[in-house]
């Protein structure tokens, strides 16, 4: 028993890094911040806001002669201008199908009862009649909030989007599921593209296809294909070989196996990966509101600018009762399609089905008649508003917590960026280039070997050339010290959870509907609470990583074998030992995960900071928008917001490995 005991309790020898390599990181930490004290301000390369290098102004010339161009080159106005035209008509059409008057009607071809009832018909057929249920009071609510029109474009371009990348998605993870060389090729861009923050391909997009609805489909595509195309994938290379051979057994061609066994198979799990990539799409309904998106995005981004709370709530609102409201229906799909694939549905079942779908497909085609003919089926009713009396009683709860608790929110944000913050920035802003690019070069080699040494070499250089270096250290320290809290916060819940089931049940919805709200979300309440600044941006990327991380430092602990831990009792640890020596160090790996995946989660919301207070790279991203000779530089933002997404994540993920690896 000794001996097991021991070979149970060995991992947390391991847990850290080696003690040589430890005392090397240790050294380069101690050398960087006496280097710091003795050359501080000096050679950080600052910028000021309205300055420019000469490399933004070649950006700014280049957008010029690209939108020169776009008249008479065959690329930009043949191919990329066709693509542009199309999209927007498709967008337009469906507005004026579903949310917008065309010119020749005062209301949209279907009015508000048609789109209603079409919507709670789909839904029920895909996914039964609570989902139909959720639908309606969602669609209602819509409209009684007082953003009928905007939540139907968000819908339209959520759609068209996923739409899209199911058409791209689900052939390109047949193809890797069953090539080896194209799953080589495509994995990396698929890397590439999750890590990429989205505020970083906003500018060129706009560059290449203007500002608009286009332009919005193609980076939300962008954002939501890899998270489809790696589940798909999965789904597909994981069908049970017996049923393969079975089926090549009986002579079936490439083709019959796909389509008979493969897809059929793995329905499900492809229906997951729709799920997942709708949710993706819609977390880009405020972001792309930058490149004028129609949307529910419009109304929050303007109540944030203008630190209107209320207003801000209710929109955002809208958008996690659609978030919701996709998320269970597809969810709720995806089981109804696993049901179905096994044969679990009684033929009486299938029989009230069909006669509910023929009833309602009645129903349906008399609402679309009445909403197309009649005003008062058409306009959404003014009666009763929710949205006006919510927002002024959110207003005043906001200012009565502020007057209330602004002593302690005060303290505790002074005293996170005093603590935290504030000494990380005078490090990593203040130090020379050059002393914090070797640093950092030095800390990735002995944290994750030479492959991140390489990678974090060609990104400062890449940060260095876009001339946005000091910005790009402000940025990640917010990034870094986000990190930190969410990989606390992770780990104190985590265990809890992992040791806990009754804990675990009750918290782990609660995290499901965390993760379901769009990250711009997350900004209304932090406003609230702290006002425009770096702290505001902290808070709200804490809330918006921990959710991921600390289900999986949960499901990590739950994953420690009983004999480790029985073992370990039988020496009589303590409640702390346990998790410490033994539960935590053989989870270690489950918990560099975490780390990874809330950094990435960070950088994005960061960034999305920029918008209320954060400052660094995320609000040059934005002036670049807002203020014409400024875009080069929010394109060069963009770049630089690139290389530190590349070179955080190379080298968390070089170091999950030698963690994993003992």
């Amino acid at each position: 028993m000794s001996t097991t005991a021991t070979g149970s309790l060995a991992p947390s020898r391991r847990f850290r890094l080696p003690g040589r390599k430890r005392w090397i990181a240790l050294a380069i930490v101690v050398l960087w911040v006496v280097g710091w004290a003795i050359l501080k301000n000096h050679h950080t390369l600052t910028l000021g806001g309205a300055e420019t290098t000469g490399f933004h102004r070649w950006l700014n010339d280049l957008r010029d002669d690209i939108e020169a161009a776009r008249t008479d080159n065959w690329f930009f106005h043949g191919i990329l201008g066709t693509i542009t035209d199309r999209i927007d008509s498709a967008v337009t059409w469906v507005q004026e199908l579903l949310s917008e008057a065309p010119a020749d009607r005062p209301t949209p071809q279907i009015g508000w009862l048609g789109v209603v009832a079409l919507a709670v018909w789909i839904a029920y057929a895909v996914a039964g009649w609570a989902s139909g249920l959720l639908v309606l009071v969602a669609m209602l609510l819509f409209g009684f909030l007082g953003y009928w029109s905007e939540s139907i474009d968000t819908l339209i371009v959520t759609g068209l989007s996923v739409l899209v990348s199911i058409v791209i998605g689900l052939p390109l993870g047949v193809w890797m599921a069953g090539s080896k060389r194209v799953s080589a090729v495509f994995t990396p861009v698929l890397d590439l593209a999750q890590t990429l923050p989205a505020f970083a391909y906003l500018a060129p997009l706009a560059l290449f296809f203007g500002i608009g609805p286009a332009a919005a489909i193609i980076t939300t595509v962008i954002y939501a294909l890899p998270t489809l195309v790696r589940i798909a994938a999965h789904g597909i290379a994981t069908v049970d070989p017996s049923s393969l051979e079975a089926s090549e057994s009986l002579g079936s061609t490439r083709w019959q196996r796909l389509r008979k066994v493969q897809l059929p198979m793995a329905r499900r799990t492809i229906v997951v990966g729709i799920n997942q990539c709708t949710m993706a799409a819609l977390a880009m309904a405020t972001i792309v509101t930058l490149i004028n998106a129609p949307g529910l995005g419009a109304p929050v981004l303007q109540a944030l600018q203008s630190l209107d709370i209320g207003t801000a709530f209710v929109s955002g609102l809208a958008i996690v009762i659609m978030a919701i409201m996709l998320d269970r229906t597809t969810t709720a799909a995806s089981e109804r399609a696993e049901l179905a694939a096994r044969g679990r549905v009684s033929s009486r079942a299938v029989v009230v089905r069909r006669l509910v779908l023929g009833l309602g497909a009645v129903a349906v085609v008399v609402a679309l008649y009445l909403s197309h003919s009649y005003l008062d089926f058409a306009r959404f009713p003014s009666s009763p508003d929710l949205g006006s009396p919510l927002s002024d009683a959110v207003t005043s709860a906001t200012n009565w917590v502020v007057d209330t608790f602004d002593t302690i929110t005060e303290w505790f944000k002074n005293r996170i960026t005093d603590i935290l913050i504030n000494p990380l920035q005078d490090v990593l802003a203040e130090s020379p280039w050059w002393l914090s690019a070797v640093a950092f070069a030095a800390l990735s080699w002995v944290l994750g070997g030479w492959r991140p040494l390489a990678v974090t070499v060609v990104c400062e250089a890449v940060i260095l050339g876009t001339g946005l270096w000091h910005d790009s250290m402000v940025t990640l320290t917010t990034t870094l010290v986000a990190t930190l809290l969410v990989v606390i916060a992770a780990v104190v819940v985590g265990v809890w959870m992992g040791r806990n089931r009754l804990v675990d049940r009750i918290l782990r919805p609660i995290l499901d509907a965390l993760q379901t709200i769009p990250p711009f979300v997350y900004l209304v309440p932090a406003l609230a609470l702290f006002g425009p600044t770096r702290f505001t941006a902290v808070v709200a990327a804490l809330a918006y990583g921990v959710p991921i991380a600390t289900k999986l430092v949960a499901d990590g602990i739950r994953g420690v074998t009983a004999v480790s831990v029985e073992a370990a009792e039988s020496l009589g640890v303590t409640k702390w030992q346990m998790i410490r020596k033994v539960q935590l160090p053989i989870a270690r790996g489950a918990v560099v995960l975490a780390a990874n995946q809330g950094l990435l989660y960070v950088l994005s919301m960061v960034v999305v900071g920029g918008l209320v207070g954060g400052g660094g790279l995320g609000y040059l991203v934005v002036s670049g928008f807002s203020q014409g000779e400024l875009f080069g530089k929010g394109l060069a933002a963009g770049i630089a917001i690139t290389a530190i997404g590349v070179m955080l994540d190379r080298t968390a993920k070089h170091t999950a490995a030698r963690f994993g690896r003992g």
